[in-house]
C-alpha cells in the first residue's frame, strides 16, 4: 500500500483514495485525525482551527483559517467506525479514514471527489505528517 491514488464507490460516489501503511496503532492514527489542535500540524492547507470542541464527532462546527489567512466554516457530516467527512463552506470535501491492520499498524486514507484530483499531493503531505504525529 502505498501513496498511489486509485477510485473507489465510496456512499455511492466515485472518489479518489490515498493511503499509507503506518506503523502505529489504528486508535492514536484516529486521535490525531480527530483532535482539531493537531489539524494545522498535519493538514498542509490547515494553518488554524476555531472550534467549540477539540474532538470533532457528528454535528461538529467550527471554522478553519487556510493559508493566506481566510477563515471558513466547516461541518462534521459522518463521524463513526473510523471515518469521518465533512463539508468546508458547505461543500463536500475529503474523508478521512483508518484501518486496522494489526495491533500495531494501521492504513490511514484520504478520499476526495474525482473533481478535487489536484488535492491528492496535499492529502500525501498530510499523511507523512499524521505518521509522524501517531509515532510512526
Amino acid at each position: 500500500m502505498g501513496c498511489v491514488p486509485r477510485i473507489e464507490r465510496i456512499a455511492g460516489n466515485r472518489r479518489l483514495v490515498v493511503e499509507r501503511e503506518m506503523d502505529a496503532p489504528a486508535e492514536a492514527v484516529w486521535d490525531v485525525f480527530l483532535d482539531t489542535t493537531l489539524w494545522p500540524q498535519w493538514g498542509p492547507s490547515v494553518t488554524a482551527v476555531e472550534c467549540d470542541r477539540r474532538y470533532i464527532e457528528r454535528g461538529t462546527t467550527g471554522r478553519v483559517r487556510l493559508p493566506g489567512g481566510v477563515w471558513i466554516p466547516f461541518e462534521i457530516t459522518t463521524c463513526e467506525n473510523y471515518r469521518w467527512t465533512w463539508t468546508v463552506s458547505r461543500i463536500p470535501a475529503t474523508g478521512h479514514s483508518v484501518e486496522p491492520l494489526t495491533e500495531r499498524r494501521c492504513v490511514a486514507a484520504f478520499d476526495v471527489p474525482l473533481v478535487a484530483a489536484g488535492y491528492l499531493p496535499v492529502c500525501r503531505r498530510a499523511l507523512s505528517r499524521i505518521a509522524a504525529l501517531a509515532g510512526t
